[in-house]
């Protein structure tokens, strides 16, 4: 089941936001696996292909060829590190706490508190996610997010993480301004850039309204063309001159 959690920031601003819920998260691991089944399988048949090009051992004999065996090898452990551990965190950390999975299903991994996710909270997240599938421990980790009033995992505990549902609207791109005059003071700068980081995951409605009252604050200091922007330009107009 889905739940619904409020945070306050230091400008006295309340979001919301949408927890996804065991079974979401459940699927976008599934297509995530699927995901990583298929790069495993073109990797293994990657290392047929390179074993057949290699002569026998008998006839291995020069250094370039063992250095090149060499090569190719860790080549291969890499990969297969960076599919089954490093998908994760890569995915996470570039695409603003989605992978793949993720993205399809629409939820996204934030830190608590509603910033995005960074590579530390993703690294410990899915190095606990290692010690769930390598000791078994996924049953106890579903039963930690099916009782946390956050829908929390083990991972999301240790690494103050939350998965949170993917809330988007269609934004018109603004059309080039001229130079504004207006000057936000550092309140100002940081409200409307924690509107820009956490719109993405906000329920729709308070993204809209967020986005007026903030908006609000700005439209009768700035020209009739910027005036004239919806809520979402103007924010995203101001915030990129300041």
């Amino acid at each position: 089941m889905d739940r619904t959690i409020a945070v306050r920031t230091p400008e006295s601003i309340a979001f919301d936001y949408e927890l996804a819920g065991l079974g979401s998260r459940f699927l976008a691991v599934i297509l995530d696996m699927l995901i990583q089944i298929v790069c495993a399988l073109a990797l293994v048949w990657a290392m047929t292909a390179l074993a057949l090009r290699f002569p026998s051992e008998s006839a291995r004999s020069s250094l370039s060829d063992r250095t090149v065996e060499s090569l190719a090898i860790a080549i291969v452990i890499l990969l297969a590190f960076l599919i089954f551990f490093g998908y994760f965190i890569i995915f996470e950390v570039t695409w603003n706490g989605q992978t793949p999975g993720k993205r399809l299903i629409g939820i996204r991994v934030v830190r608590d508190g509603g910033y995005p996710v960074d590579f530390i909270s993703s690294l410990v997240r899915n190095l606990i996610r290692v010690l769930e599938v390598g000791l078994g421990f996924y049953a106890l980790s579903a039963i930690s997010t099916l009782l946390s009033a956050q829908n929390k995992r083990l991972g999301d505990f240790a690494a103050g993480t939350i998965v949170v549902r993917d809330t988007r609207i269609a934004v018109p791109l603004a059309p080039i301004q001229p130079r504004s005059e207006v000057r936000l003071n550092e309140e100002e700068r940081s409200l409307a850039n924690r509107f820009l980081e956490r719109r993405s995951v906000l329920a729709l409605h308070q993204r809209r309204e967020l986005a007026a009252q903030i908006a609000g604050v700005f439209r009768g200091r700035v020209g009739q063309q910027l005036a004239s922007l919806d809520d979402e330009a103007l924010i995203e107009r101001i915030a990129g001159l300041n």
